[in-house]
C-alpha cells in the first residue's frame, strides 16, 4: 500500500492505518529504535507510541515524505525513553555518538539541544547534501540512527577502520563547513 493510502487510513479513522503502517514501516522503526536503546522490549513499545502519535496528529497534519515524519516521531520517543532510563547525564551508544559530535557542533548549550536547533539543523542538512552518499549514509546511520562502528561497518560491507576515518573526516569537514559559515565552536 502506498504511503498516501494510509495517510487516508488515518484521515478516515480506520483502525487499518496502524495495521499497514506497521507492515510497511514497522521493521524501519524497530530497527532504528533499537539501534538506539539496544532492548527489543524498549524498542517495542517505542514502536507503539509511535503508532499511537501518529493517531493523534493524522490528521490534522498531512505528511508528505511518511517515512521521514514516522523515523522523526519514533527517533524522538526512543532518545526520550533513553534520557528517562539514564539517571546519568549521557550513557551508552547515544552519549558517545553525541560526544564524538561535541567536537564539531558548538556547545554554548548542550549538544543535544544545538543538534535539534532549527538553524544548525538547516546547516546540517546542506552539509550533508555535499557529501558523497557512502559518507552520507555513515554520518547518518551514526549519528541518526545511533548505530555502533561495528554495526554501520557490517550493515554496508565495510571494515571498522573504514567506518572510523569516514566518521572522523566527516567531522572534521563539517567542523570546518560551520566556521566558514560563521558558526562559533
Amino acid at each position: 500500500m502506498k504511503d498516501s493510502e494510509i495517510i487516508e487510513l488515518y484521515f478516515a479513522r480506520s483502525e487499518d492505518a496502524i495495521t499497514e503502517t506497521d507492515k510497511k514501516h514497522g521493521a524501519f522503526c524497530r530497527s532504528m529504535t533499537f539501534g538506539i536503546l539496544g532492548n527489543h522490549e524498549d524498542s517495542e513499545e517505542c514502536v507503539n507510541d509511535t503508532y499511537m502519535r501518529l493517531w493523534e496528529i493524522i490528521p490534522p497534519q498531512r505528511p508528505e515524505k511518511f517515512r521521514a515524519f514516522i523515523a522523526r516521531i519514533a527517533r524522538n520517543i526512543a532518545l526520550n525513553m533513553l534520557d528517562r532510563m539514564s539517571a546519568k547525564k549521557r550513557g551508552g551508544r547515544y552519549g558517545a555518538a553525541y560526544d564524538e559530535l561535541s567536537e564539531s557542533i558548538p556547545s554554548t548549550e548542550s549538544v543535544e539541544k544545538r543538534v535539534d536547533d532549527k538553524e544548525l539543523s538547516a546547516q546540517l542538512d546542506k552539509f550533508l547534501r555535499s557529501l558523497d552518499r557512502e559518507k552520507q549514509l555513515i554520518f547518518l546511520k551514526r549519528y541518526w540512527y545511533m548505530r555502533t562502528v561495528a554495526e554501520i561497518a557490517d550493515e554496508m560491507r565495510v571494515s571498522e577502520s573504514k567506518v572510523k576515518m569516514s566518521l572522523h573526516r566527516t567531522r572534521e569537514k563539517l567542523r570546518e563547513y560551520l566556521e566558514k559559515e560563521g558558526v562559533q565552536i
